[in-house]
């Protein structure tokens, strides 16, 4: 157990600040009652209605679920009303919410290029995110499709073509890749949406050396759509500071889902519980 005076004393330092003003800061801050939540990927049921099963098990507030990867036909998995409606049902069933897709297609089909293939696996995946009452996709852009400064034109043109049809949906289009928070903004301010948000990875951003302390707060609320929460190793067992992550994300009044997307060495259940108790841990003495 990690005691309230650890817990203080670690977020010594924060935006500068130390002794009684980092107490003034934060007892100032909004406080964002963000949920916890969890990728089924990470659960290894990518794409898997089990996985909402697990996610309640485990006792986590939502799950993340893959839209998938293999095109059948013209099609992407969960593009299936029977499957959708399946998946919708479980959900209820298990009073687990759906808080989020992940359009995983994007791993193979680049945004950046301009490429029709990726604009209509977006636009199915709007289409589907709606199907499942999910407000939020994730769009990943890795590998051979990382985004770069020299293709933010392209890949702003093409975000700003699907973003009414997002907008009509009430989709929210996350943006996820190894950007900085400038970087992504410079895309979202090109395509001019309110429903472009930055998706943002507290592991991915450390480990291309992005500060992570001071981008949550520049970036604030409204620009962060959720939050993928991972390390190296267990969580708080790498190089990221959690203490003052969790703050710094509570700091801004957010309120939507930070997902664990975390290994699982030992095994997904000991693992997740244990990555799952340690954020529940920390939130629990820093309210």
């Amino acid at each position: 157990m990690i005691s309230r005076r650890t817990v203080l004393a670690s977020f010594s330092g924060l935006a500068g600040l130390s002794g009684a003003g980092v107490l003034d800061k934060l007892l100032a801050a909004p406080k964002g009652h963000f949920k916890i939540g969890v990728t089924d990927w990470n659960l290894k049921l990518t794409a898997k209605i089990e996985a909402i099963a697990l996610a309640k098990t485990l006792g986590f507030d939502g799950v993340q679920v893959s839209i998938g990867r293999a095109i059948v036909d013209g099609k992407m998995p969960m593009d299936n009303p029977e499957l959708i409606a399946q998946y919708r049902e479980e959900s209820k069933k298990q009073k687990m919410p759906l808080d989020g897709t992940c359009l995983d297609r994007l791993h193979a089909d680049c945004l950046k290029s301009g490429n029709r293939d990726a604009a209509k696996r977006v636009s199915d995946g709007i289409r589907i995110t709606k199907a499942l009452g999910v407000q939020v996709m994730l769009m990943p852009f890795f590998g051979k499709c990382a985004t770069g400064p020299e293709d933010f034109d392209s890949t702003a043109d093409l975000l700003r073509e699907l973003a009414p049809d997002a907008e009509k949906a009430g989709v929210i289009l996350g943006l996820e890749n190894t950007l900085s928070a400038e970087e992504n903004v410079r895309i979202m301010d090109k395509v001019k949406s309110k429903v472009v948000k930055v998706y943002y990875d507290v592991g991915n951003s450390t480990n291309f050396k992005h500060d992570v302390l001071q981008e949550i707060p520049w970036l604030g609320k409204d620009r962060i759509c959720q939050i993928h929460l991972k390390d190296k190793g267990y969580l708080g067992d790498g190089p990221i500071d959690f203490p003052k992550v969790l703050a710094a994300i509570r700091g801004i009044g957010f309120t939507g889902y930070a997902n664990l997307e975390t290994n699982t060495p030992k095994g997904v259940e000991e693992d997740m519980r244990k990555n799952l108790a340690y954020v529940r841990e920390l939130l629990s003495h820093s309210a």
